[in-house]
């Protein structure tokens, strides 16, 4: 019976090898009758991973995953993060069926889609880590180019130019969005939704009040620099102190999983017996659900507000 769930597994992804294959191709000959016509040759001389990617970046999938990665400043090809992610998913598949149970790794399937999802969250969680501790810098800039009798737009620019990533790119996107006639409020709107935190919507707002009503702009910015400092610093405390207890949590919930592995190679085929019998399956889905249930309690636990 295993064997033959295998076998089938097999044919299943070389067809499926196969029909990517050839809608690849199909779309690699459509962009090149479409260059021929309009005298582009954008397809001319790339590599296969290029056309893969154009090809997936076309389809709802590709063009969703694009927008994750650019928020989450990741350079690299959707149609690479994609593939990795359901490598990732297909060895845990294996892995689980082979050392486990066969009903793990159907479950095991999932996996490349929460490492992507996980992926995806830490590196939107670094870039804004990384914004925040650029904003006291970027408030200063901002002050001293107001203060220079320069407006919001251009001060913004300035501060593109002087700044590093990801604040750069992210100062550029809003400038590019004013250049092309946006209004201000719209451009920090969706700054804020890029990079959503308590420190990015206080800076916004003090922006948007001071083009509608007016104001000293340059003494808020500049009293906004030093709450900013000090809230950076304390950020730094917190994280710090939370460290140590935060590893230990998941520590403990990697043992879990650990203890399992273990208990399957000291009685060969304990695992498989427990997915096949309604009590072990109770026990299996209960053990989940703690798991669960823990990994969220230490995310609540451990979150510092924004």
């Amino acid at each position: 019976m295993i064997a033959f769930v295998l076998a089938g597994t097999l044919v299943a992804l070389v067809l499926a090898v196969l029909g990517a294959r050839e809608f690849v191709a199909v779309r690699a000959g459509k962009a090149q009758v479409i260059d021929s016509v309009i005298g582009d040759e954008l397809g001319s001389g790339e590599s296969t991973i290029a056309r893969w990617d154009r090809a997936f970046r076309g389809t709802d999938l590709g063009q969703r995953l694009e927008r994750e990665l650019i928020v989450a400043g990741v350079d690299r090809r959707p149609v690479v993060v994609f593939l990795a992610a359901v490598g990732i998913s297909l060895l845990s598949a294996v892995l689980l069926w082979r050392f486990l149970a066969p009903l793990l790794g159907v479950a095991g399937l999932v996996v490349g889609l929460l490492a992507l999802r996980g992926y995806l969250r830490r590196e939107r969680g670094r870039r804004l880590e990384a914004f925040i501790g650029q904003m006291p810098e970027l408030a200063r800039v901002l002050a001293n180019a107001t203060n220079a009798g320069l407006s919001i737009q251009t001060a913004i620019g300035i501060a593109a130019d002087e700044l590093e990533e990801p604040a750069r790119s992210e100062l550029q996107r809003v400038s590019a969005r004013l250049g092309f006639g946006a209004s201000l409020d719209t451009a920090m709107a969706e700054l804020s939704e890029r990079l959503p935190s308590r420190e990015v919507a206080v800076l916004t707002s003090t922006l948007l009040v001071s083009a509608r009503a007016g104001g000293s702009l340059v003494t808020a910015l500049r009293d906004i620099a030093d709450t900013l400092e000090q809230r950076k610093e304390t950020r730094r405390e917190v994280r710090t102190t939370l460290a140590q207890a935060l590893a230990t949590g998941y520590m403990v919930i990697g043992m879990g999983a650990l203890i399992l592995v273990m208990l399957n190679l000291m009685w060969p085929g304990s695992v498989q017996k427990m997915t096949v019998q309604p009590l072990g399956q109770a026990a299996l889905i209960f053990a989940a659900l703690l798991f669960g249930l823990g990994i969220v309690a230490i995310r609540r636990m451990t979150r510092i507000e924004e």
